[in-house]
């Protein structure tokens, strides 16, 4: 028995096959979905998503989103799904570096939006380094 799998975000859809097993990054933590799973929508948040893929493990870095979770489909809505080859480490650091800096000392005046988007950028790019990073192990 195999899964659904449809990964999009918001340009395109990124995966649409079946497979064996799919490991999100929950705003809990990691989880393991299966086939015949219970039925759940989850937050997730930026890391690693696997799958198993014709024998294959295949991995991506993903930004915030939700999945939407059937017995026979998941359905992952996310802002951000990369293979390693799409991932430049220097923008990646420079992206962080930018929005530390302007989090620093400014904090105070700016408004809780402009502040949890520079956030954002910070946890996507460090996500997309840490996977880059640990792909060559």
């Amino acid at each position: 028995m195999a899964l659904q799998l449809d990964i999009v975000t918001p340009e395109k859809k990124i995966f649409s096959d079946t497979v064996d097993n799919v490991y999100l990054p929950g705003a809990d933590g990691e989880m393991g979905i299966l086939p015949q799973h219970a039925g759940l929508v989850t937050a997730l948040k930026p890391g690693e998503l696997r799958y198993l893929h014709n024998g294959k493990v295949e991995r991506l870095a993903i930004g915030s989103g939700f999945a939407e979770v059937s017995q026979s489909k998941v359905v992952v809505l996310t802002d951000m799904a990369l293979g390693e080859a799409e991932i430049d480490e220097l923008n990646a650091e420079e992206a962080i570096k930018r929005a530390q800096e302007k989090l620093q000392g400014v904090e105070h005046s700016m408004d809780a939006e402009e502040v949890a988007y520079l956030q954002g950028v910070i946890a996507k790019s460090a996500a997309a380094l840490h996977f880059k990073k640990t792909f060559r192990h």
